[in-house]
């Protein structure tokens, strides 16, 4: 058996270790079959990876008295991890048995390895690494080369080394990025650590979380600033909204349709030049492409010869050949008949088969020209003339995109928003109303003839007079001031004055003595026969009593006729003067009235123009007069004319002054509303286009509130921020902020009239439906 397994072993064999075993002292080895032979295995030789054998000499096996092969050829055999010795080559090497060391060893104080079981119960002798003593003291050595020669390191991949050294020692695995990563993670960094120094104070430098994220920022190549939004919002410049206004109305102007002088000598100029052949047409330079030299050219079919069908031969490409009716001498069968003749010169040139007649000519020399050459050109010409090959784009700009971007209505309150009281009682339509300077009552008048007195905020008619069955009452208003109640109305030609019986009995005698004051005053002074334009004439107006005891028991203490039906009523700020306006009065149509004095003055000898609507300016001694197409504004106190205002609306309605004088709102009946600011210009600053129908009434809040209205035969009430500011660098923001809607459309009136309140954000309306509403 010994023989046997002697001549199985590779020609590299291993040294095996025996040791006393109480039931045999027999070595089995197996051949790779993986069966045991004997019984009893005295011991076993471990061929793992991890296991390492101990060399040693022949001799080994001698003292033992066993009767195992020599199992060792020579030194050059030996597989083992560890480095024999210079005794060990002597052959006075002692072998470890069981773990014990030999005393006889002095060199051997501990055993260098340790004994445990392989996976199948034997023992396994697991050597300890060998730490070899580098003991040179040359400082360039160099660091340890890997010994595996050609093997692959994938083999090493389940192993923690990647191969063995020059001494055997292995070489561990180099640490990967996942390593570094962990440990550079497992390392606690101070906050606020920078690895700097400060040059003041020689400490470490620390920063602050702020100026990290500062730093952190920069390296990031972001702003360092706080709240800094690198991607605003989108300003749409282009929208898809319908424009509702335009910019501006102004007409255009003449030179734009007027040929200019001066650019008709430039051109004469350069056709001269051309005639005299100063100025020679331009020629484009002509391009020749240069051939690159490098890049040779060759003719494939320069010498192309007949040769046979073949797929490797491409034969020159070869224009095919003319049919036979286009040949000069086609056969006869070719030729058309008379019939054909006559048939195709019939036919419109859309419905010909073919643009040609097919003719035969004895030779080529006696073929003609081409009589359709001409034509065919200037059809050409014509279709690269009325089918021009560039598209010209038109850029269209949304004006509205311009404007600046309005605030939000919500911000601009308060603004009236509901109806709160609807004032019932005229029967037809109520033609004007009028809030008290007290703003506790409010007067009304209509179609029925009658005037009604209204508490404000309960709605119920506390006072009413009856003044005529036959006209209507055109315009109610109040006289400005809390010191005296007196009521200007307007029916017919009759300018009436009244003061309620639901005064105090001081409010009343004082209201009364300021009316009869003009009585005594017209006695002592009385008026000459002739006058000029400034001064009336004694037929232009009578100042009488009321001859009718029930309309003096009402209240109706005073009266003043006119030669024409009065339209508006407008009082001066210090209740003594009062204008009237009346279109159909001619010379007589604006006349100035002095109450205290009981006179009437005819500023005006003639207007341009129906008179439409008159004001006093609400701070200095200037007197507005609307006609239908413009405004003119008067110096009263030096007799001239100041300015011209041009709304450029087609027929005037109504007219309001701002109460700082600067600025003034124009209505007209084609559904325009104009602001004007008179220190700017004296076309529109704005036209607002909102109505569907006429703009009857506008009016500002003459209380201080940033507000003005309008009203339209829509039934609608349009309420509008208007901000004024004194500085002449900043222009009015004006701002739709509601509609009112409540009134009736009757006969395609809808509201006649709108007045504010003196202090609060309310407003008052009166509409062709016989109904007054206030809206809070």
């Amino acid at each position: 058996m010994s023989g046997t397994m002697a001549s199985r072993l590779p020609s590299k064999k291993r040294k095996a270790v025996t040791r006393d075993a109480p039931e045999a002292d027999k070595v089995v080895l197996s051949d790779g079959g993986g069966d045991l032979e004997a019984n009893y295995l005295d011991g076993i030789l471990s061929q793992s990876e991890d296991e390492e054998s101990i060399g040693s000499e022949d001799s080994l096996s001698d003292e033992a008295g066993h009767d195992s092969e020599d199992l060792t050829d020579s030194e050059d055999d030996l597989d083992s991890e560890e480095v024999p010795s210079d005794r060990e080559g002597e052959g006075n090497t002692k072998t470890l048995l069981n773990g014990e060391a030999n005393p006889d060893d002095d060199k051997i104080s501990a055993p260098n390895h340790i004994v445990t079981e392989d996976a199948n119960g034997n023992t396994r002798y697991v050597y300890r690494e060998i730490e070899p003593v580098y003991d040179s003291d040359d400082s360039d050595a160099r660091e340890a080369t890997n010994t595996i020669g050609n093997i692959p390191l994938s083999f090493y991949d389940s192993y923690p080394h990647i191969g063995y050294d020059i001494n055997g020692k292995k070489i561990a695995r180099p640490a990967k990025g996942e390593a570094l990563d962990a440990l550079l993670d497992s390392i606690d960094i101070p906050k606020g650590w920078t690895g700097l120094t400060d040059p003041n104070t020689g400490k470490p430098l620390e920063l602050t979380q702020e100026e990290l994220q500062v730093l952190k920022k920069l390296q990031m190549d972001e702003v360092a600033e706080e709240g800094y939004d690198p991607y605003p919002p989108i300003v749409e410049y282009f929208t898809s909204k319908v424009e509702t206004m335009p910019l501006s109305a102004a007409p255009e102007p003449k030179r734009r349709f007027v040929p200019s002088k001066h650019e008709a000598k430039r051109v004469m100029k350069i056709v001269k030049a051309i005639r005299e052949g100063r100025i020679m047409p331009y020629k484009p330079p002509q391009e020749e492409d240069e051939e690159d030299a490098e890049i040779k050219r060759y003719d494939i079919w320069a010498n192309e010869a007949p040769r046979a069908d073949h797929p490797m031969n491409v034969p020159a490409p070869k224009l095919p050949p003319p049919g036979y009716d286009e040949s000069y001498h086609p056969p006869p069968e070719y030729l058309p008949d008379q019939a054909e003749k006559k048939a195709w010169g019939a036919a419109d040139d859309e419905d010909r088969a073919k643009d040609y007649l097919p003719t035969d000519h004895s030779s080529l020399r006696k073929v003609p020209g081409y009589d359709r050459f001409i034509k065919e050109k200037f059809e050409r010409c014509l279709d690269l003339y009325l089918a021009p090959r560039i598209r010209r784009s038109k850029l269209n700009i949304d004006p509205e995109s311009l404007l600046p971007k309005l605030p939000n209505p919500d911000e601009l309150r308060p603004f009236p928003t509901t109806c709160a009281t609807i004032f019932r009682g005229h029967e037809g339509r109520v033609r004007s109303l009028a809030i008290d300077p007290s703003g506790v009552w409010l007067a009304s008048g209509g179609d029925d003839g009658t005037i009604r007195i209204w508490e404000l905020l309960t709605g119920r008619q506390i006072w009413h007079v009856k003044l005529s069955s036959e006209e209507a009452i055109n315009v109610v208003r109040w006289r400005p001031g809390t010191d005296a109640v007196i009521l200007s109305v307007a029916a017919g030609e009759d300018l009436y004055f009244i003061v309620p019986t639901i005064l105090s009995p001081d409010l009343e005698s004082h209201s009364h003595s300021l009316l009869h004051a003009g009585f005594g005053y017209a006695a002592s002074n009385p008026q000459p026969s002739t006058s000029d334009s400034t001064n009336k004439k004694p037929s232009n107006a009578q100042w009488a009593r009321p001859t009718s005891s029930s309309l003096s028991s009402s209240g109706v203490r005073l009266k003043c006729h006119l030669r024409s039906t009065i339209k508006l009523i407008s009082w001066h700020r210090r209740g003594d003067y009062l204008t009237t306006v009346s279109p159909s009065g001619q010379s007589s149509s604006v006349a100035i009235h002095t109450l205290s004095k009981h006179l009437t003055q005819l500023p005006f000898r003639r207007l341009k123009g129906l008179p439409q609507s008159a004001h006093f300016h609400p701070l200095k001694p200037i007197f507005f007069v609307a006609t239908q197409r413009t405004i003119r504004s008067y110096d009263l106190a030096r007799q001239e004319l100041l300015k011209i205002i041009q709304p450029g609306a087609r027929w005037i309605s109504s007219f309001d002054i701002h109460p700082l004088g600067d600025n003034i709102i124009v209505g007209s009946y084609d559904k325009r509303l104009l602001w004007h600011d008179l220190d700017l210009s004296v076309r529109p600053y704005k036209t607002l286009r909102y109505h569907k129908k006429a703009i009857r009434d506008v009016a500002f809040h003459k209380g201080g509130l940033p507000l003005f209205a309008d009203a339209s035969d829509d039934g609608t009430v349009q309420v509008f921020h208007g901000k004024v500011v004194g500085d002449m660098m900043e222009n009015a923001s004006i701002v739709p902020v509601k509609v009112l809607r409540g009134h009736r459309v009757v006969r395609e009136l809808g509201v006649l009239e709108v007045e504010w309140h003196p202090r609060e954000p309310w407003v008052v309306s009166a509409g062709a439906d016989g109904t007054c509403r206030l809206w809070m």
